[in-house]
């Protein structure tokens, strides 16, 4: 009985170290592809230094996808609680929010922040 497990976990380690070599002898090649070596979506470079400066156009735009994505969150559940509350002040409400976002939008276009080559 003892040798029977003995024999499994050699086997067990045994498979695992052929498995990981294989890996590793897999992945050696892969390592320095071209494609993986680009820049991402984000505009990294990823062999350059973790510390360089980036693209502020890729902050902003991040920052506009949360204004409104929270824009989104807060006004769906709006729709809900309109059956219980005054309709024409929710309506108000709405319309002025979506204004001064749309307001904001209109200022960083202007601005040329949405302009990715200058």
């Amino acid at each position: 009985m003892i040798t029977l497990v003995l024999i499994s976990s050699i086997m067990a380690f045994i498979l695992s170290m052929v498995l990981m070599m294989l890996c590793a002898v897999i992945s050696k090649s892969s390592i320095m592809d071209r494609e993986k070596m680009s820049p991402f979506e984000c505009g990294f470079d990823p062999m350059n230094s973790p510390r360089s400066p980036f693209s502020i156009q890729f902050f902003l735009l991040a920052v506009l996808f949360l204004i409104f994505d929270i824009e989104i969150a807060i006004i769906l559940p709006v729709i809900i609680t309109m059956k219980w509350n005054m309709t024409s002040m929710w309506l108000l409400t709405i319309m002025a929010f979506i204004i001064i976002l749309l307001l904001g939008l209109y200022y960083e276009w202007n601005n040329g922040v949405l302009e990715w080559s200058k």
